[in-house]
């Protein structure tokens, strides 16, 4: 599990870090929105999940309008990425066609979805690694099957004029199953900021 931190600070480049850089100890204070990534193994099977939080400032009963805002550009990035998601389609396609997609609609899109199932990223195709957006040789270009298991894993970046125009990372990571139907995430997704304190 990993926690890290995006605040309204002007002079603080953590939206710009990667994990592996993240400081060993950060102080989380009211204002921050807090990204928590982790993952649970149960019958041998992996999950692999991430999901925000937003700590109250004194006073606020809910996130601000603007961050919600923000999660919202996130859950849409999602659903183009699975509406993408097509039977004997490559990895690089879908990446291809989802970034495509996303920067026409103003979107600043970054994809590194994968399989999960007895491994947290399973055999099949890679769709985008964070480093790399323009396809992944090799893994990208397996085709996609139906009954398959995906972290649906991303982030959009939302520039936000209530912080200075700082770029937030919208990092999202839900669990989905491919279907002859569609993309059926395991339990639902996050459309709304855990928030701390938790409200009545």
């Amino acid at each position: 599990m990993s926690v890290d931190v995006q605040r309204a600070d002007p002079g603080n480049a953590e939206n710009q870090r990667s994990f592996a850089s993240r400081p060993a100890a950060d102080v989380i204070q009211p204002g921050d929105m807090v990204h928590i990534d982790f993952g649970l193994i149960y019958l041998r099977l992996n999950t692999d999940v991430q999901e925000l939080a937003y700590v109250l400032k004194p006073g606020e009963k809910d996130a601000p309008v603007y961050l919600k805002k923000a999660l919202a550009v996130g859950n849409r990035l999602q659903d183009i990425l699975t509406s993408n998601y097509k039977e004997g389609k490559t990895g690089n396609q879908v990446l291809a066609e989802t970034l495509a997609q996303a920067k026409k609609e103003g979107i600043v899109p970054q994809i590194y979805s994968h399989p999960i199932g007895y491994h947290g990223h399973a055999a099949g195709p890679a769709i985008g690694m964070w480093d790399m957006q323009n396809g992944v040789p090799g893994t990208g270009d397996y085709p996609l099957h139906y009954n398959t298991l995906y972290a649906i894993e991303l982030n959009a970046r939302v520039k936000l004029p209530e912080w200075n125009n700082k770029e937030l990372r919208v990092m999202l990571e839900q669990n989905a199953v491919f279907l002859p139907t569609g993309m059926q995430y395991t339990d639902g997704r996050q459309k709304e900021f855990w928030l701390i304190p938790r409200q009545k």
